[in-house]
């Protein structure tokens, strides 16, 4: 990592004028964590949760939490959103994006993530999802649908959607010093955000929410 580029890269983030910083994690982070496929098929909900958006208006999107045991432990696959889009530029995220009219959240999950990053469906097996989350900005309703591989296969970009691919240690989510989380307003309407910050990448909003739901998952099963 240069001097140039501090810890969680170049993103600006939209803080609002009252915020404060939170060091806990939401997961047991003194727990000694052995993660494997089995586990992983353990806490995710297998069956399709009940479809119940926010907002009567909401858009109804999918992304694929994909997960491969790497060498150093389980990975996940996030990439780079470009900094042509209008929305969330620059942004870590899963891949992923709007339901086609018939689709299934599964359907849409694999098919952005082979438009986007060149990943074979046939590669994946999905194992269950994570719980669905509303976000207010884009007034999106996200289905995150987790599926196993057996191994991290190289991908790269191929819209420009994204710019950058990334398998992450999930160890390397839960180092010390990686995450926190901030309260974003005042009381009783503040709310918490999660922060990842990578050695040259920050990940947060929505994308930090679900990651924060997986890992939460994982720590809980040996509670």
């Amino acid at each position: 990592m240069s001097e140039e580029t501090p810890r969680g890269g170049a993103q600006i983030v939209p803080r609002p004028k009252v915020w404060s910083r939170v060091e806990s994690t939401p997961w047991n982070s003194s727990v000694n964590l052995e993660i494997s496929g089995h586990l992983i098929n353990e806490i995710v909900d297998s069956e399709d949760l009940p479809i119940q958006p926010a907002f009567d208006e909401a858009r109804h999107a999918a992304v694929l939490v994909a997960l491969a045991p790497g060498e150093h432990g389980y990975e996940v696959l996030l990439t780079r959103r470009s900094q042509a889009l209008r929305q969330h530029k620059g942004e870590i995220s899963f891949p992923g994006g709007r339901m086609d009219p018939g689709e299934t959240a599964t359907e849409t999950a694999l098919r952005e993530a082979h438009e986007e990053v060149g990943l074979d469906p046939s590669l994946v097996t999905i194992t269950g999802e994570l719980s669905h989350v509303n976000t207010v900005v884009s007034m999106s309703y996200i289905i995150p649908k987790v599926g196993l591989l057996e191994a991290p296969v190289p991908l790269a970009p191929q819209t420009m959607e994204a710019d950058k691919v990334m398998w992450v240690p999930l160890n390397v989510l839960t180092a010390s010093g990686t995450y926190h989380g901030e309260l974003w307003g005042s009381p009783p309407t503040d709310r918490l955000l999660h922060f990842f910050e990578l050695a040259d990448e920050t990940v947060w909003g929505a994308t930090g929410r679900m990651l924060v739901d997986l890992l939460v998952r994982l720590y809980s099963s040996v509670d």
